[in-house]
């Protein structure tokens, strides 16, 4: 990936906003964990890190330690970090006060302590990555769990990515699925973009989203090779990651990678919290998510006009079903909710666009059969999640923001 080039075609967008990127160095080769120190210390990284990873990343990153030999180098070495918790960020910052920088040796929930820690504590920040299983490695974003409710918190963008190829394509299959199975859920966030900004006038980047969208139809032909032993196919998954993330980096919103499969992930994160269990790996979630969404959106295809009226939303029966969550619930959605406004006119209007939108992603019988392809989860219960849940989740997940969203227009629909 040339960063450079990349950062110049971004910089004078059609769209008239500034789409800014704070990382200086990304690195990915085979055999560069041997480089690690001399990558980190190119780009201005002091002599004292705070390093952070669980037993299973630091395993899989053999050699870290000794390429870190001239650092004078602290760990925080968890057994098996599965959930980011605002906690663990903060437990973090604090480690990291005398620090002159942090890496995070792994994906998912240990990138984002740290980078939440990194902000807090205005640290540098890096990151190892150990598998090519998330599309988080260059956001700004940190979904965290708060109190058993997640969000996602701004926070900081790495400086510096490393990813040995080596060490993706060692991966365990089922996280190889996993970022599959996140990357499939760009499309369904593709059309929610969109219709969100046709109907409420949301800001949207089409050079962003065909950043997002070139990068998804990369992987979706790739389908195939995802779990092989492979360094060229590791490199390309890893790369089309991680140019979603600098989608979200470019506009400083999680909109160019994901949509309301991602909400109804978390929906089901959260419930799951709430009952003492842990979730799935997240992009096994989100493909899952994906494939239910897809599925409604291509019904909803079907309809070639719509009768509109306002929300019909139930939100005694909404807040009921949050249970404990219902006060974040509320806070989000009052005193303003994302269909206050809304001509139901302008939706009927719209159809058409809505219906162009739909149609330019792959259908869901193509994102099924590509995932089929690529060893992912592909029902609730290869998740670990009942026919209850899956159920509540498809009909109340919206309201876990405040964001529009294809979906989240059904209560405005006959």
């Amino acid at each position: 990936m040339d960063l450079k080039e990349l950062k110049e075609r971004f910089s004078r967008c059609e769209c008239g906003e500034e789409h800014r990127l704070d990382i200086k160095d990304i690195a990915v080769g085979s055999g560069i964990t041997a480089d690690t120190g001399e990558i980190l210390r190119r780009n201005g990284f002091g002599k004292k890190l705070l390093l952070v990873a669980d037993e299973n990343t630091l395993s899989a990153a053999r050699g870290i330690e000794s390429a870190l030999s001239r650092f004078d180098v602290e760990f925080k070495i968890y057994k098996d970090l599965r959930q980011a918790e605002m906690s663990e960020a903060e437990k973090i910052r604090a480690l990291a006060e005398k620090a002159e920088g942090i890496i995070s040796v792994g994906t998912g929930s240990l990138n984002d302590i740290c980078r939440m820690a990194a902000a807090k504590g205005n640290k540098p920040f890096a990151i190892y990555a150990t598998a090519a299983s998330m599309d988080g490695f260059a956001s700004y974003g940190a979904p965290l769990t708060d109190g058993n409710f997640k969000a996602t918190y701004p926070a900081k963008s790495p400086e510096v990515i490393i990813a040995d190829t080596r060490v993706l394509a060692a991966a365990p299959a089922v996280l190889k699925s996993a970022g599959f199975g996140d990357m499939v859920g760009k499309y369904t966030g593709l059309i929610d973009w969109q219709v969100s900004h046709i109907l409420t006038g949301e800001y949207y980047c089409e050079k962003v989203a065909e950043l997002t969208r070139s990068a998804a139809d990369r992987i979706t032909a790739l389908a195939d090779r995802i779990t092989a032993d492979d360094e060229e196919s590791a490199a390309a998954v890893f790369e089309a990651l991680l140019l979603t993330g600098i989608g979200m980096s470019f506009t400083r919103t999680s909109r160019p990678a994901s949509g309301t499969e991602h909400i109804l992930s978390h929906y089901w994160e959260c419930k799951k919290l709430l009952a003492g269990e842990l979730s799935d790996f997240h992009g096994r979630k989100v493909g899952v998510a994906t494939l239910y969404i897809m599925r409604l959106y291509g019904e909803l295809y079907k309809k070639e006009r719509v009768r509109a009226h306002g929300d019909t939303t139930n939100w005694e029966e909404v807040y009921a079903d949050y249970g404990a969550l219902a006060p974040e619930v509320k806070r989000l959605n009052t005193p303003r909710t994302v269909t206050d406004g809304l001509d139901p006119a302008a939706l009927e209007r719209n159809w058409d666009k809505v219906r162009e939108i739909i149609a330019s992603s792959p259908s869901y019988e193509e994102i099924r059969a590509a995932m089929i392809k690529a060893g992912c989860a592909m029902d609730n219960n290869d998740i670990g999640v009942s026919d209850k849940l899956r159920d509540s989740g498809l009909k109340y997940h919206p309201y876990m923001r405040n964001r529009m969203s294809l979906r989240r227009l059904l209560p405005m629909i006959d």
